[in-house]
């Protein structure tokens, strides 16, 4: 991380700061081999009747660097005077009390949906790699999932999520690895499991 030296225009913390730097839901945003396997996990979920719905592939690194010190401030796991400043985002972490910054961030967690994940996004991933998908996978009868050799997958087990560990096995066939911190970070799939 470069430090930003333009102090003078920097912008307090708060939920303005999520609008900035848009991460990427497209699978399309995604790098090969990593882009196929998913389009083709999601495709046999879909057509065994599962829902779902991609919110997030793709991300920025500024957004990284936002989300990671958003939550580890809201968790008060870090001083807002001793955070990092990113060279090309000038946000000022420090209000006039602790509590206020605090507040910002939490303001900044809650707006980009990170309210119930149990760990700090991480500031170099899966995700601002275009490695990793985050993605909530649901379903109300018996999944029969079919892989490219003909194969049928049925999961008839609880819960009917994307924490259903019998789903994680059929993931791994499409080289789509469920996240190993298990339910730290539910929605979160990638290339290996990080």
């Amino acid at each position: 991380m470069v430090i930003n030296d333009n102090v003078t225009n920097r912008k307090k913390s708060g939920d303005s700061w999520v609008g900035k730097f848009i991460g990427s839901t497209s699978i399309n945003d995604l790098r090969t081999p990593f882009k196929e396997s998913v389009g083709m996990f999601i495709e046999r979920l879909n057509d065994s009747g599962a829902t779902v719905i991609i919110a997030a592939t793709l991300r920025p690194p500024e957004r990284a660097y936002l989300m990671h010190w958003s939550w580890m401030l809201s968790n008060r796991r870090v001083l807002s005077k001793d955070i990092p400043p990113m060279i090309g985002v000038n946000i000022d972490w420090v209000h006039e009390t602790e509590s206020l910054s605090i507040n910002a961030a939490k303001n900044m967690v809650r707006k980009y949906g990170m309210s119930s994940l149990m760990v700090a996004p991480a500031l170099k991933s899966r995700h601002t790699e275009g490695f990793a998908i985050d993605m909530n996978i649901s379903w109300c009868n018996n999944l029969r999932i079919k892989n490219n050799y003909g194969a049928v997958f049925l999961i008839s087990t609880e819960p009917k999520n994307g924490m259903n560990e019998h789903l994680w096995d059929v993931g791994k066939k499409f080289n789509v690895i469920k996240y190993r911190g298990g339910a730290k970070d539910k929605p979160h799939w990638s290339i290996d499991g990080r």
